[in-house]
């Protein structure tokens, strides 16, 4: 764009009407479902210390706060006050994340459903999608058979020194892989994303070592698994949810285990959030829950190849 034009929108008029269009489908496909909306705040005085995500920071009133990376944990505090389903549509920021798929500023839906089971969870999120694309075909495979097929490795199995052999022989790394979570990410964005470009995949009973908010379980081998799922659509990473955890002790230590990982690695050292725990130990009825990344679903409904052609303005 010539720099005398940098006012003017990123996205063309027909590409924020259908914008507009699914925001539309999106609030009558749960008023339908009895699904209620709510607003939660985008300011925080804590931060997510997932170690692979971080937070955008601001100031209030002298006080150090953090633009939220997503709704999840007012969500929860709202499941655990009685809320019943919610669902919630609205921007979300994540620092250091640019490029054809990422932006700092991006548009998350996220939904809970109380009662049910990632499963039944993924059932709901393929009809949301064939509804919007009724010409794909939605299918689904366990963490476990998708490595086995692509690199002939069961990621439940292996050791972290065989992993990184594998990632090594597959992918030229110039840093440390200290980890297991590291070289699954690094497998499945630069091994196994590029040949699902012709699927609508739903992938599920990931390692234990990316269960991140998901309730731990066994798979049919017996094999212990994070009851977390992804959705893959035309080899895009769409949306991620779990079997949610509501164990307030084994939340709390997942929430230090990521704050010492950060230590270790020379990363920013935030403070999780407390209200989290106290609502679990309240008790936070079962659920499963999904963020669902809109801006990329604009980009799959419109074959777009960068966010910033979805996006009315970029920052």
């Amino acid at each position: 764009m010539n720099k005398d034009n940098l006012w003017q929108p990123n996205a063309d008029l027909n590409t924020l009407k259908v914008r507009a269009r699914l925001y539309r489908f999106i609030r009558d496909f749960f008023s339908e479902r009895d699904v209620l909306e709510v607003d939660t705040p985008i300011i925080s005085p804590f931060a997510t210390v997932d170690p692979f995500i971080e937070s955008l920071t601001t100031t209030v009133d002298k006080q150090l706060c953090y633009l939220q990376t997503s709704p999840e944990f007012f969500l929860k505090r709202l499941l655990a006050s009685g809320s019943g389903d919610v669902y919630w549509l609205g921007k979300a920021f994540r620092q250091g994340e640019r490029g054809k798929k990422h932006n700092p500023e991006f548009t998350l839906l996220e939904w809970y459903r109380v009662g049910w089971d990632e499963h039944q969870l993924i059932a709901e999120l393929e009809n949301i999608v064939t509804l919007l694309m009724p010409d794909i075909e939605p299918e689904k495979t366990s963490y476990r058979d998708l490595y086995l097929c692509y690199l002939n490795v069961d990621p439940h199995a292996i050791s972290l020194d065989g992993l990184k052999k594998v990632v090594k022989d597959n992918i030229a790394v110039d840093f440390e892989l200290a980890d297991k979570s590291t070289c699954f990410d690094l497998l499945m964005t630069h091994i196994i994303e590029p040949k699902l470009a012709n699927k609508f995949l739903c992938v599920y009973d990931y390692p234990v070592e990316q269960a991140a908010l998901a309730k731990l379980g066994e798979n049919e081998q017996g094999q212990l698994i994070a009851r977390r799922f992804e959705v893959y659509l035309q080899g895009m990473e769409l949306a991620n949810g779990y079997f949610e955890l509501t164990d307030a002790a084994e939340q709390k230590k997942r929430f230090e285990d990521d704050v010492a990982y950060r230590a270790k690695h020379n990363l920013p050292v935030v403070p999780y959030d407390k209200n989290l725990v106290a609502a679990l130990d309240f008790g936070m009825p079962a659920c499963a829950g999904v963020a669902l990344g809109i801006d990329r679903l604009l980009m799959i409904l419109e074959q777009k190849s960068d966010i910033s052609q979805v996006l009315s303005f970029t920052v």
